[in-house]
């Protein structure tokens, strides 16, 4: 697991690499590497997963280049594919087999691997060549700049690659309203013009006169397993809910002992919810004395889970630290949060990410499973289930779903010139409307592509990534694997959504794996409770009046001030979930403006590059 960044058809000075290296060092505190030559660059910081000994970066064959950020799980398959066509690899990292795979099957080397990674190649046989690829999930970001010359700039987190290509100095237009649309900018787009997201599953070329090539890469499509799809789900329903389940549960079983493989000791994430338990009772079958950790807040909040993560713990034989995070910290932790972030997200429970894994990391910890991405996969969240159960105008509906801040009282927060930008924009909500509408016939399907195609990699897999590797912890999301993500679109509807309950199958799935009063309960989010934490009197709502006080937002940007204020009264007088999300979403969002509109702070140089 490391951060990447590089060039091509561009000069940087080393210095200036560097310093971007450095500022990297959070999520690669075992090693720092630069490789570079005229017109290109490579860099990288590594913590070292498996193989610590080994794995210095760039991988090179000859005149071959790469770095690479993540897990290849299939390594050691392809490493005896590799010898067999007569390419020897001494090196027992992982990554090490990259060079020739890329060697032998040339930009579509990434067709052939399993796992999570952000990987940069550097051709340098006929002028240099970039070649970028993305997993297929999108567990592993990367970002890119392309300049007025031809020149493009990449790196692992938004900070670096600002300060490493001068990019990020002008704001997209329309990004508050994408911002409160979707809690985050998704699919390409990022809050700045001229940085953009290298969407999941694709590989992009850039060539020595910097042409640009993408290739999207076909999902995974394993062999059908039982009761997933034809004639084992078209039998007795309770039949086919029960071949389905156990198919379900045998791949994740597969696969979390695979993600469970580490040179490093492992642990979990556990919220008490279905997901999480389901990982964390499936990891205990090859770990042994597993650790789990649960997060919490001081004092007594609604929707406190602690007491399912501790049946979960008692029953499976787990070790649980519960870390409790005191509200009085959040003012404090939020600008951290935000810089590593790179741009605003929405979710509250943002804080309480960058806590826990803060914990993991210092309990000696080095990788956590977690259950990440189940609900959008099996068709976990209210608005799916909605959607599919809704008459009418069921579109509407989901894609409104979707925001911090509903479409009605985002027009009153917005000044008036504001507004009037977006009249001539095509918006995000105008865009989500259009990708669903005309699928009546086929409502999960469709509400299913945007959940894992656009929203989940960049509202929730970047914010994971970015908030674990702050403190030096790489997260393993087993549901994220290609064979789980195969399984659930291949499932029948009623297997996922079923009487206005989701994740069905995932109920049936967890049967002798979960507690029965943690599988049967009902679906809650796993978040910070702001509804209550921004009541009046709080230190909560306090730092939010500071923050979205007039005079502060008379200096700029789109919000007007009037508006802000009437929220903010409505939030004291009647405090409500709505009206909360949307205060601690515009205080986000103008501490996030603020902190951007600062030079990227660059730390000293304290250690030597190699």
């Amino acid at each position: 697991m490391c951060r990447v960044y590089g060039y091509i058809n561009r000069d940087v000075p080393p210095t200036r690499l560097a310093h971007t290296g450095a500022l990297l060092h959070h999520g690669g505190p075992d090693g720092r590497f630069l490789d570079h030559g005229p017109g290109w660059a490579l860099g990288a910081t590594r913590l070292a997963v498996m193989a610590p000994r080994h794995g210095a970066q760039p991988y090179t064959l000859g005149p071959i280049r790469v770095v690479f950020n993540g897990e290849i799980y299939n390594h050691r398959e392809l490493r005896e594919r590799l010898a067999q066509d007569g390419y020897p690899i001494a090196d027992p990292c992982d990554g090490a087999v990259l060079p020739a795979l890329y060697h032998r099957y040339g930009a579509s080397f990434a067709d052939h691997l399993d796992g999570m990674y952000a990987i940069a190649v550097m051709d340098l046989r006929d002028g240099p060549r970039l070649v970028l690829a993305t997993d297929d999930t999108g567990v592993k970001p990367l970002y890119y700049h392309r300049d007025r010359h031809g020149g493009l700039s990449f790196a692992s987190e938004i900070a670096a690659l600002r300060y490493l290509s001068g990019a990020g100095a002008r704001q997209a237009p329309d990004a508050l309203d994408t911002f409160l649309t979707t809690k985050t900018p998704l699919g390409t787009r990022s809050v700045y013009q001229d940085i953009t997201a290298l969407e999941p599953a694709r590989t992009m070329t850039v060539d020595p006169h910097g042409r640009m090539r993408w290739h999207r890469r076909a999902p995974a499509a394993p062999p059908p397993e039982p009761g997933m799809s034809g004639p084992a789900a078209s039998g007795p329903a309770a039949a086919g809910l029960e071949r389905a389940a156990g198919a379900v549960r045998d791949l994740l079983r597969t696969e979390v002992h695979r993600l469970a493989v580490a040179d490093v000791p492992v642990a979990a994430v556990l919220s008490g919810g279905l997901d999480s338990s389901l990982v964390t009772g499936l990891l205990t079958e090859v770990v042994d004395d597993l650790h789990a950790f649960h997060i919490r807040y001081r004092g007594s909040w609604p929707a406190d889970e602690s007491a399912h993560a501790r049946a979960v713990a008692a029953e499976r034989g787990v070790r649980l630290h519960e870390v409790e995070l005191d509200p009085a910290r959040i003012p404090d932790l939020l600008p951290k949060v935000l810089r590593h972030l790179g741009q605003p997200n929405a979710d509250p429970i943002t804080v309480s990410t960058y806590a826990l894994f803060e914990a993991v990391r210092d309990a000696g910890f080095t990788v956590a499973l977690t259950g990440d991405a189940a609900d959008e996969l099996f068709g976990g969240y209210d608005r799916v289930t909605e959607g599919v159960a809704a008459r009418g105008d069921w579109g509407t509906g989901y894609v409104r779903a979707l925001a911090a801040v509903p479409s009605p009282l985002r027009t009153r927060l917005y000044r008036p010139d504001y507004r009037d930008l977006l009249r001539e924009t095509h918006t995000a909500e105008e865009e989500l409307l259009e990708r669903v509408r005309g699928r009546d016939g086929d409502r999960l399907t469709a509400m299913t592509e945007v959940e894992i195609d656009l929203r989940m990699p960049a509202y929730h897999l970047r914010r994971v990534d970015h908030l674990s590797m702050a403190s030096a912890i790489e997260v393993r999301p087993p549901f994220c694997q290609r064979s789980l993500v195969a399984a659930a679109r291949r499932l029948p509807a009623h297997l996922k959504v079923h009487r206005g309950r989701g994740k069905r199958v995932l109920h049936a799935a967890a049967r002798g794996v979960v507690p029965e009063t943690v599988r049967n309960r009902p679906k809650q989010p796993f978040t910070l409770p702001i509804t209550a934490m921004l009541a009046p009197g709080s230190a909560l709502f306090a730092h939010a009046q500071e923050v979205l006080a007039p005079a502060e937002l008379r200096t700029g940007g789109a919000l007007d001030p009037g508006g802000v204020t009437a929220l903010l009264r409505r939030q004291a007088v009647a405090p409500d979930a709505g009206s909360a999300l949307a205060v601690w979403s515009l205080m986000v969002f103008e501490l996030w403006r603020r902190q951007e509109s600062e030079p990227v702070a660059v730390p000293r140089l304290s250690e030597q590059v190699a």
